[in-house]
């Protein structure tokens, strides 16, 4: 009980950071009309064995084969009747947990909405994903939270597939990666063939998330978001799905901690420093893995946020910035982070000279 216990949270939370990222959850919507009523609505499967197939069109026992191949920790499993029922799916799976979401076989004109809705949530700070096909909304994603997978003619066996439908093989693939791993260069194993783009280099450069076959294998291009134009706070490094995964992590962890240890305890300046303490605690556990230990990675009170909320209800123009960080804010809590992220290996310049 009490405050102290947010130190040993967070402690917990930076040494099992690495393991609980390469088990992400996966939410699928599945269009599929051979059940219906809401006991057959929602589903959790923490393996591809717990499914049962009568449930399932084989269709859609294909996608969730496809999303499996990728080692999530769990698939959870919206069904509906129709692509109209979109929205209701959604908001099923708002108040639940979960990383990346696929509809396998989505069709264009509704890809719309689910941009739309994930755009909305990561602006309510969820940290939903979504892996969307290219289509006519190629080039209009331009948001970290969504990739935008373009790959055409995927050839699995003598089946061939859709951009759409191995959108659910993307989610998988990128659910099961540890924060030590990016997605690029990562193997399809499953995939015997794929129709290449003519452009892979403008086609990642514009936020596109494509195949590429090396002549022995097809595998990830890029492990990049959507994400192509910059402005605001969105940087360059942001374009990473590794990355932004990492930030999605820290930003469930360091909630999940304020919630359940710091909420209604006093708002004291001790109290704040603890917090503060404990964050720089998290840090410094992440580092090496999540964050770059060779980074000046800090936590503070936000001096600067403070005196502007500060000023807006008293007279402070003679407030030190000692006496701003002390003085009390009510019920909010101004904290301001630096910190480095550790990129993956995915570039090598190797000059050769010769005497």
């Amino acid at each position: 009980m009490g405050l102290p216990e947010i130190i040993i949270e967070f402690k917990a939370k930076a040494e099992t950071a690495v393991r609980r990222s390469e088990n992400g959850i996966v939410a699928v919507i599945l269009e599929d009309t051979s059940k219906s009523g809401d006991e057959y609505a929602s589903y959790k499967y923490n393996f591809e064995a717990d499914i049962v197939k009568a449930h399932w069109t084989a269709k859609n026992l294909d996608y969730l084969n496809k999303i499996f191949l990728g080692t999530p920790h769990r698939v959870i499993v919206e069904r509906v009747q129709s692509a109209a029922e979109y929205e209701t799916a959604l908001a099923r799976l708002k108040n639940k947990q979960w990383n990346w979401l696929t509809i396998p076989g989505i069709a264009d004109e509704d890809v719309g909405t689910i941009k739309d809705w994930i755009i909305a949530q990561r602006a309510a700070k969820k940290t939903f994903k979504a892996v969307l096909p290219s289509g006519e909304t190629a080039n209009k994603f331009n948001n970290e939270g969504i990739v935008e997978f373009s790959t055409t003619g995927i050839k699995v066996g003598a089946k061939l597939y859709t951009t759409a439908e191995y959108c659910a093989r993307i989610a998988g693939l990128l659910a099961g990666l540890p924060l030590t791993e990016s997605a690029t260069y990562q193997v399809l194993a499953e995939v015997d063939g794929i129709t290449e783009g003519t452009t892979p280099d403008d086609d990642i450069d514009a936020g596109r998330f494509i195949l590429i076959d090396d002549g022995e294998k097809v595998k990830v291009g890029r492990g990049v978001n959507s994400l192509a134009t910059l402005s605001g706070d969105k940087t360059e490094d942001m374009k990473s799905i590794k990355i932004i995964e990492g930030m999605d992590l820290m930003r469930d962890d360091i909630r999940s901690a304020f919630e359940n240890n710091y909420i209604g305890i006093n708002n004291s300046y001790d109290n704040k420093k603890m917090f503060i303490a404990a964050i720089g605690q998290y840090f410094t556990g992440l580092e090496g893995t999540v964050l770059d230990k060779d980074a000046n990675n800090t936590v503070d009170i936000d001096v600067e946020a403070q005196r502007a909320w500060l000023a807006e209800r008293y007279d402070i123009s003679d407030y030190s910035d000692e006496q701003i960080r002390k003085a009390k804010t009510g019920r909010l809590v101004f904290a301001t982070a630096n910190v480095t992220f550790c990129d993956a290996i995915e570039d090598l310049r190797f000059a050769i000279n010769m005497a």
